[in-house]
Order: C-alpha cells, then structure tokens, then sequence
C-alpha cells in the first residue's frame, strides 16, 4: 500500500475563506506602505511642542491631541504588519514589513519620550490647575493623574536616561533564557510500542507527550525532557536570578516600599488583593484537586501518580467532532443571554472574516485576538473540527467582544483595563459555553467531556499559574532578604510548593522541580497570578447571571464598555463583585469543587 503524506498548505493554497479579511485594516500593502510616509511625516511635527508644555493647558492638549492621532494611526499599521507576519512567517515580505514597521515605532516612541518627561517636571499643581481650566483635558485626566503618581519613584533626568539607554540589557535574560531554551536545548528521542522513534522538544512536550493517553510514552518522554532540563538548571538559575535582582534593585534605587510593591503598580492591585488571590486558592483549592488526582490514579489504572501524569487525558477516546459552522452555531446560541447588541457584534465576526482558521505553514500556532482601534478585532485560530476548538474560539470572542465595545466607547488612550482584568472577559465566554452545553444534555459521555474542558480551564488558571505566582512570591521574598538564588535553591521551593499543594496524591519528583525552568511569565513579572483573578471573576459574573438575568447582564456590558477608564477593583465592583473580600475566590473554588463532585459520580 502506499503510503500518504499529508502535505500542508503554503499560505498562497489556502482558500480566501479560511483567512481574515485584512482590506479593513488596509485595502492594499501600496496603502499600507503610504501610510508609514504618513506616520514618518508625523513624528516631525512633535519637534514644535518640545519645551512648550508648561506654557498653558492649551499647548499640553494639542501635543497630546498630536499624539493620540498618531498612537491610532501606528496601532493600525502594526497591527497589519504583525497579522501579516503571524499568517506567514515564512515570507520575506512580511519579514521585511515587520522589521520596517519595528523601526517606524522605536523612531515614534523615541520622538515622543518628551512628553512624559515634560510632565512629570512640571511644579506641582499644574497639572490639576489645567484640568480645571482646559475642559478638552477631561478624557486625558486619568493617564494625566496616573502618570503623576510615578512621581515619587522617577530618578533624576540622566539616571533615568542612562537606564533608558540598558533598555535592551535589561531585557537580556529573558532574551537569553528564550535562546536556551528554544534554541540550545537538545532532547533525545524515544521509542514507541511499535519500535518507532519520536522526537522530542520543548513545544513536542508541552503541546503533545504531557497530554499522550499512552502512559509509557508520556513518561518516556517525560524523562528525556528532565534529563535535558537537569543539563541546563545552573545557566537558567544564573539567567533567572539575573532578572530578579534587576528587580529587586529598579524597586530599591526608585524607592518602592517592596519589589512587589513596584511589580503590582501597573496593575493598580493592591498587595492585599494580591495576597488573597494566592492564599485562598493555595489552600483551599488543594483538597479539590487532590480529590482529583486520585480519581486520575484509579481511573487510569496507575499504581502511582507522577507529576508527568497530571495531564493525561480521562476519556481519550472521546472528542466530538464540529465544524467551523456548527461550532460558530453554538458559539452564538451559548451567547444568547448577553442580548442582541454583544451577539450581533460575535455574528459580525463571523460574516466579515476576523477570524483566521487555516492551516498553512508559516502560520503562528496557538491562538490570540488582536483588537486594533478604528478597525474590528481579529483572530487566529487553527482550526481542527473538534470541540476543544469551540472552546478556544469562544475564548478569543470574548476578548474580541471586549475590545470591541471598549474601542467603541473610548477613547484610545482609555481603552486597556488592568491585567488583572484581561482575562475576565473571555474566560466568561468559556463559562457560558459550558453552561449551554450542559444544559442541553443528559448524555453521560458529553456531560463528562464539558465539565473536563471547563475543569481544563481552572487547571490552568487556577493550579499552573497560580502554583508558578506562589513560587514567584516566595523567591522575591528571598532575594529581598538577600539570599543568593541557585539552581538548588530554585530547585527547592518548587519542590515544596508543588508538594503542599498536591500532598501525597502526586509523585513529585525531580523533574517536578525543575518546573520553573519552563515558564517565560517569570520574565515579565508578577503576570501568573492574574490568570486566576479574571477566572475569579467571569466565574462569579456567570452565576449571577444564571441567578438575576438581565440585570447582571447589563452591569457586565457596562464595564466591557468602560475599558481603561476604573481601576480594577471599582470595574469589578460595578459589575457586582468585590474582589477586595475573599468571598469571590472563595465560591470560584467551591464551583472547581463541585465539578470534581460530578467528574466523580460520572465514574460511579
């Protein structure tokens, strides 16, 4: 018999269908290419405002005015560089038009790094004095006040340009742990069953063998994977404890009560939000998923349980199959309870082509949405006619939706929400859909499916990420003590976090703690934890609109309106959660709790 290799797609083959419809953005790269003419022209003009800010209310708008044009005229055209690059990243062209578009934007950024300096030097009460006196100031007065509260931590003019200048230094171990990691790391292949070598790398396991329903592949695989780990732990010690005493010495010299004091100002979170969100879900969450490892064990039929084991699938051999239309279907009919303005923007998105479902080589694997202003969202997705997909996809919409409403609502410098937020929105679009999907059957096999996707979604948010944020916290608090950060170290505290949590019913070996070596969020600080507040919070917004309906559904598209323009907290509260109070963490992991009731009297 001969023998069939499938061939994928050049990104030329793929039917325009199947693609995102990148005229909205620009009719033709000619247009896109005149419009960086445009921006280049653009940046001259900033010139004539250097030095004028502190002469009346009237020239700090018109720089900001100029400036806010040209920051909506720059998003559009790299976003239509980076979604060119993302569809293919194999052209030369959109290789070219990316590193072409990279320098435009370091040329702009650079023209305008006055305006904040020429800010923060103004004598104090000025800023508030033009507030009053200039009422077009009014939608910049949050950026404006925001901006003055870094104040008190901004050096003098040539220390902050001197450390301006490491810019790309201090980005240096996150650059070299990336460059270990995907490139330098060698990993031996295995053997299947049948005598067929596989290959192994760090996306191979990540994406592929921790998920293997074959249990001697998974460890086999498991145990190249460390012993390539154990090869590389002291240069990835020395690169991480790098980035931390970056930290913690920017947080010394710029005069914040703590490293994590200065990590969470972005965020505007306070250190008690903070706190609660690891504390409860540490301790509380555990005895859940403990209860869930051991159903794993007895389900699979494993004497123990090792660590490589946690992601192994409980019912592989079931995974309904959907068609883009189908799943695009469902999508909608699940999104019915947002009411008819929210479905008519998800049903746009999926007439007009925002979404990019082909599978061709050069294409970014994953899946993102990416939502310019003055233009509509856009997603990629490869899509593979399963249900797992619905569940991606409805994610991205929930994002697009989003910033759908906050582009149409705001302005563009009021349109991001904190991190903390972010993924509120769209993980609430995952709860919707298991809820619809529950609701609409008594099929053992299905129901057990929908709550393992959903509970797919709390691991992740809720035991990864929020297992990496307790790690993260416990080694800032030993680098502001001044202890010294090696692989052993490093080694230990993974260990004991991991082993806390899992207690006896995990195996947790020592390639469990070599754990930390495989995540990049520990370069972009404090990142994991805010993974399990958005999950936090779309979980408490779905049962209150289970319980109250429209109601809750009102408050909910009040704050996807409001984008940026609340502080975290005060979004959350005018959707009807407080999440300065552990009671909204603490029902999250009662309904993680009784998922896992249901996952276990499906196996009864």
């Amino acid at each position: 018999m001969k023998k069939t290799i499938e061939k994928r797609l050049t990104r030329a083959e793929v039917p325009k269908e199947l693609t995102w419809n990148l005229v909205d953005l620009f009719p033709s790269e000619q247009a896109w290419e005149a419009e960086l003419e445009v921006i280049d022209q653009e940046i001259l003009r900033f010139g004539k405002f250097k030095g004028t800010l502190h002469t009346s209310p009237n020239a700090l708008l018109d720089c900001l005015s100029a400036q806010e044009q040209l920051l909506m005229k720059l998003i559009k055209a790299g976003t239509f560089a980076s979604l060119k690059q993302s569809a293919d990243g194999t052209d030369p062209l959109n290789q070219a038009n990316s590193a072409k578009f990279s320098a435009l934007r370091t040329k702009t950024m650079a023209a305008m790094s006055f305006i904040n300096t020429e800010i923060l030097a103004l004598e104090d009460g000025t800023v508030e004095k033009y507030l009053q006196e200039e009422p077009g100031l009014a939608d910049f007065r949050k950026n404006l006040l925001e901006l003055l509260e870094t104040k008190n931590h901004i050096l003098s003019h040539e220390t902050e340009e001197a450390l301006a200048a490491l810019g790309e230094l201090q980005g240096a171990p996150y650059q070299i742990y990336q460059m270990t990691k995907l490139a330098d790391m060698d990993f031996s292949s295995i053997e299947d069953e049948e005598g067929n070598e596989l290959p192994v790398s760090f996306a191979l396991f990540e994406s592929r063998y921790e998920f293997s329903p074959d249990t001697a592949v998974r460890r086999k695989a498991y145990d190249s994977f460390v012993s390539s780990l154990k090869q590389y732990k002291n240069t990835m010690a020395a690169t991480y404890a790098a980035e931390v005493n970056k930290q913690v010495t920017l947080a010394r010299l710029r005069k914040y009560e703590s490293v994590t004091h200065m990590l969470l100002e972005p965020q505007q979170v306070t250190l008690e939000m903070y706190n609660n969100q690891i504390d409860i879900i540490y301790k509380e969450l555990a005895p859940h998923m403990r209860r869930f490892a051991q159903l794993k064990q007895k389900v699979l039929g494993l004497n123990q349980l090792l660590f490589c084991d946690l992601k192994a699938p409980l019912d592989p051999d079931f995974n309904p199959e959907t068609t883009y239309e189908e799943a695009s279907q469902v999508i909608l009919d699940s999104l019915q309870v947002m009411g008819p303005e929210y479905c008519s923007i998800i049903e746009r998105g999926f007439k007009e082509r925002w979404v990019d479902l082909a599978d061709n080589v050069g294409k970014s694997t994953g899946a993102f949405c990416s939502s310019p202003y003055g233009a509509h969202p856009y997603i990629l997705i490869t899509w593979q006619d399963n249900m797992r997909g619905c569940f991606t996809l409805a994610h991205e919409f929930g994002h697009a939706g989003h910033f759908y409403l906050a582009n149409e609502n705001q302005r563009i410098m009021n349109v991001r929400p904190s991190m903390y937020f972010v993924e509120a929105p769209s993980t609430m679009n995952e709860m919707l859909l298991g809820q619809h999907l529950l609701a609409g059957t008594e099929d053992k096999q299905m129901r057990r499916w929908v709550i393992l996707q959903l509970l797919g979604t709390y691991y992740h948010n809720f035991v990864t990420h929020l297992l990496e944020a307790e790690y993260q916290r416990r080694v800032y608090a030993l680098a502001e003590a001044g202890k010294a950060l090696t692989a052993q170290t490093l080694t230990e505290i993974t260990g004991a976090v991991l082993s806390e949590f899992w207690g006896d019913t995990v195996e947790i070996d020592e390639g469990a703690g070599l754990t930390w070596m495989r995540q990049p969020h520990y370069y972009m600080g404090l990142y994991p934890y805010t993974y399990s507040a958005g999950l936090t919070a779309s979980t408490a917004v779905a049962q209150m609109i289970q319980e109250e309906g429209q109601p809750a559904v009102d408050r909910w598209l009040d704050v996807l309106r409001a984008g940026g323009t609340m502080k975290p907290l005060e979004l959350l509260k005018h959707a009807g959660i407080d999440m300065s109070t552990p009671d909204p963490i603490r029902k999250a992991v009662t309904y993680v709790g009784s998922l896992i009731d249901e996952l276990e009297r499906s196996y009864e």
